[in-house]
């Protein structure tokens, strides 16, 4: 909680590195603080929730892109979020069809969500990252700009980034990014 002379009605409170903070007017008593963090807390929760969208709205979203970018060819038969992928931004096995997005993309702008799910989209139909995978993803015009906003976030981490992939890298579980 930060305490402010200067505030003198409003309460707001945001995230910032993994912590909630709660900005309040100095004169406030405790029992109105707990009141009001409470309240806060609640209200950016709500807020966090509406924000991230739920398996079944990636795998629409997922849909779309593959009617829009891959004339419909890739078919995921399971598309969803995950909490394991902490060096890589999302993963595809084609063999089943399935596609995990890691859990890290969900406060990124929609146009990278984008990207990684289309990237993973086209692994359905071309498994490694060659030239024919790269074409694919040549008809998404965001791609250099969500590359490069992975890139930025990835060198902010020290996380493996998308160029790392693009020779082909694979491992035994399918392809990632």
């Amino acid at each position: 909680m930060r305490r402010s002379a200067r505030r003198r009605r409003t309460v707001s409170a945001y995230r910032e590195d993994g912590r909630t903070v709660v900005l309040l007017p100095a004169r406030m008593s405790q029992a109105e603080e707990r009141r009001w963090v409470g309240l806060m807390l609640e209200k950016l929760a709500r807020q966090e929730k509406r924000r991230r969208p739920t398996d079944d709205v990636l795998a629409e979203r997922a849909g779309r892109l593959s009617a829009q970018f891959l004339g419909g060819r890739a078919r995921p038969d399971s598309v969803r979020w995950v909490t394991n992928q902490n060096t890589r931004w999302g993963s595809c096995t084609p063999a089943e069809g399935s596609i995990r997005l890691s859990h890290r993309l969900q406060d990124m702008p929609e146009y990278v969500v984008d990207y990684v799910l289309l990237h993973e989209l086209a692994h359905l139909l071309v498994p490694g990252h060659g030239a024919r995978f790269w074409e694919l993803l040549e008809a998404y015009p965001r791609t250099e700009r969500a590359r490069g906003y992975l890139e930025g976030v990835a060198a902010t981490a020290r996380l493996p980034h998308a160029a790392d992939h693009q020779d082909g890298d694979e491992d035994d579980s399918g392809v990632g990014l």
